[in-house]
């Protein structure tokens, strides 16, 4: 079994994604459902690791998508919706108030950091209806700050 970030990388083969860190496609549902009078996959699923100093650049898609922590130091998912800005906290460390399992509701704009120097986080993301690249969406810096300006710190780091 890997022991760091690296092995972990190599062992799954995980790939650079465009909003940071590195992952793998694991599922797609052969189950079909329309959405938007497109047709898509009912559920996808990923490997998705991200180390400290990395970050997964604030987005958001038009699916919930639930987070599933499995090795590694804690991550911490930033979520921006309704007015409000709230951090989910994923790892094993529940007297921490992390969770193994966590999730965003579809539209939210979101993003994740590992918060300790050094460590690392391998989790699993699975989206229903499932993920396509044409319904990611990056967030623009200023119009979130301006949404949220009390939060600039990690919106600037996270964008």
């Amino acid at each position: 079994m890997p022991h760091d970030a690296q092995g972990w990388i190599d062992a799954l083969q995980l790939v650079p994604h465009p909003e940071g860190g590195h992952y793998r496609e694991t599922y797609r549902a052969a189950l079909g459902v329309v959405r938007d009078g497109q047709p898509r996959s009912a559920s996808t699923a990923i490997y998705y690791l991200l180390r400290h100093g990395e970050r997964s650049r604030l987005h958001r898609i038009c699916s919930d998508e639930l987070w599933h922590f499995h090795a590694g130091g804690g991550l911490q998912v930033h979520v921006f919706d309704e007015g409000e800005h709230r951090v989910l906290r994923l790892g094993l460390d529940l007297a921490a108030a992390e969770a193994p399992q966590q999730w965003v509701a579809a539209g939210a704009w979101f993003g994740a950091e590992v918060e300790r120097p050094g460590d690392w986080a391998l989790v699993s993301c699975t989206v229903a209806p499932g993920f396509e690249f044409a319904d990611l969406e990056f967030a623009d810096r200023d119009a979130l700050v301006r949404a949220f300006p009390g939060h600039a710190d990690v919106i600037t780091r996270l964008t």
